[in-house]
């Protein structure tokens, strides 16, 4: 629970998602959620994201899981993790 502006705030994490959900949604144009998400995210984060995406799209093109790591500069577990979402039927709406 947090205090804030004298208003009791108990969101659970489920919550709290579907609120960061709604807000980009929210968004109507690119650049002001460029700068919403330049604001939220740290610069560390703002390059991963991408990069989990970019994994993804080479996942579907066939490539292997050392040669995407390698190119991309993240560890094998990283792209593991990429690989079972898409076993699971996940990011079926990513492009390649």
């Amino acid at each position: 629970m947090y205090l804030f502006a004298d208003i009791l705030v108990d969101m659970t994490e489920k919550e709290q998602l579907r609120e960061l959900i709604q807000q980009i949604l929210s968004y109507r144009d690119k650049n002001s959620l460029e700068l919403f998400l330049k604001a939220l995210l740290t610069p560390k984060e703002l390059r991963e994201i991408p990069t989990r995406l970019q994994i993804v799209k080479m996942l579907k093109q066939g490539m292997a899981q050392r040669e995407i790591a390698d190119t991309l500069g993240v560890g094998v577990a990283t792209v593991t993790r990429g690989s079972k979402e898409l076993q699971k039927g996940n990011f079926s709406d990513i492009q390649e």
